[in-house]
Protein backbone atom coordinates (compact mmCIF):
# COMPACT_ATOMS: atom_id res chain seq x y z
CA UNK A 1 0.00 0.00 0.00
CA UNK A 2 1.43 3.11 -1.12
CA UNK A 3 1.04 6.17 1.13
CA UNK A 4 -1.21 9.34 0.43
CA UNK A 5 0.33 11.89 -1.11
CA UNK A 6 1.32 15.09 1.67
CA UNK A 7 -0.21 18.15 0.86
CA UNK A 8 2.79 20.92 1.26
CA UNK A 9 0.26 23.82 2.10
CA UNK A 10 -0.90 21.60 4.97
CA UNK A 11 2.79 20.21 6.13
CA UNK A 12 5.02 21.29 9.27
CA UNK A 13 7.98 22.80 7.93
CA UNK A 14 11.22 20.90 7.88
CA UNK A 15 14.24 21.91 9.80
CA UNK A 16 16.10 21.52 6.63
CA UNK A 17 15.27 22.25 2.81
CA UNK A 18 16.00 18.98 0.99
CA UNK A 19 17.01 20.73 -2.51
CA UNK A 20 19.68 22.76 -0.66
CA UNK A 21 20.44 21.87 2.72
CA UNK A 22 19.93 25.42 4.25
CA UNK A 23 18.17 25.28 7.38
CA UNK A 24 14.96 27.01 7.91
CA UNK A 25 13.17 28.79 10.35
CA UNK A 26 9.92 28.32 11.33
CA UNK A 27 8.53 31.19 9.10
CA UNK A 28 9.88 29.42 5.96
CA UNK A 29 12.97 32.56 5.80
CA UNK A 30 16.50 30.75 5.64
CA UNK A 31 18.40 30.33 8.47
CA UNK A 32 21.22 32.11 10.11
CA UNK A 33 23.95 33.44 8.01
CA UNK A 34 27.48 31.58 7.22
CA UNK A 35 30.09 34.51 8.74
CA UNK A 36 31.55 33.44 5.34
CA UNK A 37 28.79 34.96 3.31
CA UNK A 38 28.90 37.74 5.86
CA UNK A 39 32.58 38.73 5.01
CA UNK A 40 32.10 38.44 1.35
CA UNK A 41 29.20 40.49 1.35
CA UNK A 42 30.83 43.03 3.36
CA UNK A 43 33.96 42.69 0.74
CA UNK A 44 31.86 43.59 -2.12
CA UNK A 45 29.87 46.56 -0.22
CA UNK A 46 33.66 47.73 0.81
CA UNK A 47 34.47 47.20 -2.71
CA UNK A 48 31.55 49.38 -3.99
CA UNK A 49 32.31 52.10 -1.40
CA UNK A 50 35.87 52.68 -2.46
CA UNK A 51 34.79 52.69 -6.58
CA UNK A 52 32.28 55.18 -5.28
CA UNK A 53 34.75 57.44 -3.70
CA UNK A 54 37.18 56.52 -6.76
CA UNK A 55 34.05 58.24 -9.08
CA UNK A 56 33.50 60.72 -7.02
CA UNK A 57 36.96 62.00 -7.03
CA UNK A 58 37.17 61.69 -10.33
CA UNK A 59 34.23 63.74 -11.07
CA UNK A 60 35.79 65.96 -9.36
CA UNK A 61 38.66 66.01 -11.38
CA UNK A 62 36.73 66.12 -14.15
CA UNK A 63 34.77 69.01 -13.57
CA UNK A 64 37.77 71.39 -12.04
CA UNK A 65 39.29 71.61 -15.56
CA UNK A 66 41.67 68.73 -15.08
CA UNK A 67 43.45 68.03 -18.66
CA UNK A 68 41.78 65.12 -20.39
CA UNK A 69 42.32 63.46 -23.83
CA UNK A 70 38.73 63.38 -24.59
CA UNK A 71 35.95 64.79 -22.40
CA UNK A 72 33.50 61.77 -23.56
CA UNK A 73 35.35 59.58 -22.93
CA UNK A 74 36.18 60.60 -19.28
CA UNK A 75 32.57 60.88 -18.71
CA UNK A 76 31.97 57.14 -19.75
CA UNK A 77 34.58 56.11 -17.58
CA UNK A 78 32.90 58.06 -14.72
CA UNK A 79 29.58 56.07 -16.35
CA UNK A 80 31.23 53.05 -16.04
CA UNK A 81 32.55 53.51 -12.42
CA UNK A 82 29.55 54.89 -10.80
CA UNK A 83 27.62 51.27 -12.81
CA UNK A 84 30.32 48.92 -11.55
CA UNK A 85 29.67 50.18 -7.85
CA UNK A 86 25.58 49.99 -8.02
CA UNK A 87 26.18 46.37 -9.40
CA UNK A 88 28.67 45.61 -6.24
CA UNK A 89 26.33 47.13 -3.90
CA UNK A 90 23.46 45.03 -5.40
CA UNK A 91 25.37 42.04 -5.53
CA UNK A 92 26.61 42.21 -1.87
CA UNK A 93 23.10 42.99 -0.50
CA UNK A 94 21.56 40.11 -2.60
CA UNK A 95 24.20 38.07 -1.16
CA UNK A 96 23.32 38.59 2.40
CA UNK A 97 19.65 38.14 1.48
CA UNK A 98 21.11 34.75 -0.06
CA UNK A 99 20.30 35.06 -3.37
CA UNK A 100 22.51 32.13 -5.94
CA UNK A 101 23.12 34.43 -8.17
CA UNK A 102 25.35 36.79 -6.41
CA UNK A 103 27.84 33.84 -6.09
CA UNK A 104 28.79 34.21 -9.58
CA UNK A 105 28.65 37.67 -9.28
CA UNK A 106 31.27 38.51 -6.27
CA UNK A 107 33.33 35.95 -8.30
CA UNK A 108 33.44 38.09 -11.31
CA UNK A 109 34.12 41.06 -8.89
CA UNK A 110 37.15 39.12 -7.27
CA UNK A 111 38.90 38.03 -11.05
CA UNK A 112 38.65 42.07 -11.91
CA UNK A 113 40.04 43.27 -8.33
CA UNK A 114 42.54 40.47 -8.74
CA UNK A 115 43.37 41.33 -12.36
CA UNK A 116 43.74 45.29 -11.08
CA UNK A 117 45.61 44.22 -7.84
CA UNK A 118 48.70 41.72 -9.37
CA UNK A 119 49.73 44.39 -11.75
CA UNK A 120 49.99 46.87 -8.65
CA UNK A 121 51.56 44.53 -6.61
CA UNK A 122 54.48 43.74 -9.51
CA UNK A 123 54.86 47.74 -10.21
CA UNK A 124 55.64 48.69 -6.80
CA UNK A 125 52.38 49.62 -5.30
CA UNK A 126 51.76 47.73 -2.53
CA UNK A 127 49.74 48.81 -0.32
CA UNK A 128 46.97 49.62 -3.14
CA UNK A 129 48.08 45.99 -4.79
CA UNK A 130 47.80 44.54 -1.53
CA UNK A 131 44.28 46.38 -0.39
CA UNK A 132 43.13 44.44 -3.64
CA UNK A 133 44.34 41.25 -3.91
CA UNK A 134 44.33 39.97 0.21
CA UNK A 135 40.12 40.53 0.00
CA UNK A 136 39.70 39.26 -3.43
CA UNK A 137 41.23 35.79 -2.19
CA UNK A 138 39.41 35.70 1.05
CA UNK A 139 36.49 36.28 -0.88
CA UNK A 140 37.12 34.09 -3.32
CA UNK A 141 37.76 31.23 -1.12
CA UNK A 142 34.89 31.62 1.14
CA UNK A 143 32.52 31.89 -2.32
CA UNK A 144 33.78 28.03 -2.56
CA UNK A 145 33.20 27.35 0.99
CA UNK A 146 30.02 24.80 1.71
CA UNK A 147 28.28 26.91 3.86
CA UNK A 148 28.22 29.87 1.85
CA UNK A 149 26.86 27.39 -1.25
CA UNK A 150 24.33 25.89 0.66
CA UNK A 151 23.57 29.32 2.15
CA UNK A 152 23.05 31.11 -1.55
CA UNK A 153 20.91 29.16 -2.98
CA UNK A 154 17.70 31.20 -2.90
CA UNK A 155 16.06 31.85 -6.34
CA UNK A 156 13.70 34.32 -5.82
CA UNK A 157 10.52 35.05 -3.66
CA UNK A 158 8.01 32.12 -2.92
CA UNK A 159 5.26 32.50 -5.26
CA UNK A 160 1.87 34.46 -3.84
CA UNK A 161 -0.96 32.73 -1.91
CA UNK A 162 -3.21 34.15 -3.82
Amino acid sequence: MSRPPIDPAAASPSPEDPRGGRARRDDGRPGPIPGGAKVVAFVAVAEATALLAAAGWYAYELLSGSPVLSFWGAVFTLGLLLAFSAWLFAVGVFLYRGYRWTRAAALVAQLFALTIGVPALSSGRLLPGIAMVVPAVIAIILLFSTKVINYASRTGSPPPAL
